[in-house]
């Protein structure tokens, strides 16, 4: 009787390449995704050329950035005829729908952000051979992208969402179309997340959400400033931030959190967009010039020096020159350590759309560059208040070609510093640093032994 060959063959392994465009919930987004790809059998590469599954993880806050994905795509087209397929994932995705499959017809799955817990269903149906796969959602999505598989891409710093989508319909953001609907987790949900990670060794915990501080526990538990601390208290985490907030959630608790709790790290991004009460409310921020100044008060006041970092638009549909004097003059209240400025551009869906842009190019370009000059100034003035210090600074790598260590501040600077020959701390440790020197958008130091 002929021996029957009971030698399995190997599964071929399956390949993914994923590029991501944007903010920092993007990239914990993707995080996500490469986690659920891995757990569903799929192999990360660094290259098109080796992958077998092509995505991208697209943001649209910018102007165009949805051309960007279709000419990125387009550079790709040559690999279709290899049997590579193509995804398109996040806000464009969600914004564009069904018409990605029109202009770009050899992609084969697009998926906004809020549907990923569904991509092992996804992926079987593009491996069936299903050519246009979506995962899309309207505005009222309860789903959120909870995932035990997160490949995170550090071993000491890591993201946790707590909110995610957006109800604040801001005139120029397209956020609220392409995230939906504002929905929280639960505390426990979140502090399970952080205890697991402090037991794999996490000691940076960084809070995501577009509005973090809109944040409502649906247990009813805790409030964010409660979270905040509550998060702080897992044993094994050293430091605790938060990103991004909104000037209307932004309560005097969370400043009363920072005060009392050093391992909730002493810096607030809190975005003002515009110095100008009158421009705001045609913005629809919801607060007025006054109010945001009265929460920098409250940061200004507390026992702990909190570095504030805020988000500006320069050139708004009707922006006079009066305006832009009074960001220009908020900037010199307010002394931020880091001020992130873009020209507006109009996006889909948003109601400024509907709004004359009435700003040359030009004009925007100059009040840009006057702005962004006047915050070097005043941010040099800040820095050179750190020399002396001894900062605790967290390692995040080594510039070999400086021969210096590369780490970060607690108040989110970088910190470049020298250490003894005899000693070289790890990655991911954290060390005393003098401050010898102050650079525009960083700090030089030695370590202390």
């Amino acid at each position: 009787m002929p021996e029957i060959d009971t030698k399995i063959e190997p599964v071929p392994e399956k390949k993914f390449y994923l590029e991501t465009f944007g903010c920092q919930m993007n990239v914990h987004d993707s995080e996500k995704v490469i986690g659920t790809l891995i757990n569903e059998g799929y192999a990360q590469v660094d290259t098109v050329e080796a992958a077998d599954l092509v995505l991208y993880n697209t943001c649209s806050i910018r102007d165009k950035a949805e051309q960007k994905v279709f000419n990125r795509l387009s550079d790709y087209k040559k690999y279709q005829k290899q049997g590579k397929k193509f995804g398109v994932l996040g806000c464009v995705a969600q914004q564009e729908g069904e018409k990605i499959f029109e202009r770009a017809p050899y992609v084969s799955l697009v998926a906004g952000s809020a549907s990923y817990r569904n991509l092992p269903q996804m992926l079987v149906q593009l491996e069936a051979g299903n050519n246009r796969v979506t995962g899309l959602d309207d505005r009222q999505t309860d789903q959120t992208f909870d995932t035990e598989f997160t490949a995170r891409t550090n071993k000491h710093r890591g993201y946790i969402t707590i909110i995610e989508g957006c109800d604040k319909f801001c005139a120029y953001c397209v956020v609220p179309y392409t995230r939906g609907k504002e929905r929280s987790r639960t505390s426990q949900s979140v502090l399970a997340e952080a205890k697991r990670m402090a037991d794999s060794g996490y000691t940076d915990i960084q809070l995501l959400g577009q509005n973090v501080n809109s944040f409502k526990d649906p247990s009813g538990e805790l409030t964010f400033a409660g979270l905040l601390l509550a998060v702080a208290q897992v044993p094994g985490i050293r430091r605790v931030r938060f990103t991004t907030s909104h000037p209307r959630d932004f309560t005097r608790d969370i400043v009363e959190a920072i005060e009392s709790e050093p391992r909730l790290c002493d810096h607030v991004h809190l975005p003002v967009q515009s110095g100008s009460s009158r421009l705001l409310k045609a913005m629809l921020r919801e607060y007025t010039r006054e109010q945001y100044l009265e929460r920098i008060s409250w940061m200004k006041a507390a026992k702990r020096h909190i570095s504030i970092s805020t988000d500006i638009i320069v050139g708004f549909p009707g922006e006079t020159i009066e305006d832009f004097e009074q960001t220009i003059t908020l900037l010199e209240e307010v002394q931020f350590d880091a001020v992130f400025a873009f020209k507006y551009s109009a996006r889909p869906n948003t109601s400024a759309i509907r709004m004359p842009d009435s700003i040359p190019e030009e004009e925007k370009s100059k009040r840009l560059a006057v702005l962004l000059e006047r915050q070097r100034q005043i941010q040099s003035t800040n820095y050179q208040r750190h020399l002396g210090e001894v900062a605790q600074v967290m390692i995040e790598g080594r510039n070999e070609a400086r021969g210096q260590m590369l780490g970060r501040h607690s108040q989110n600077k970088t910190v470049n510093f020298t250490t003894s020959a005899l000693i070289q701390p790890a990655v991911g440790s954290y060390v005393d640093v003098r401050i010898t020197k102050a650079l525009p958008n960083s700090l030089v130091g030695e370590m202390v032994i």
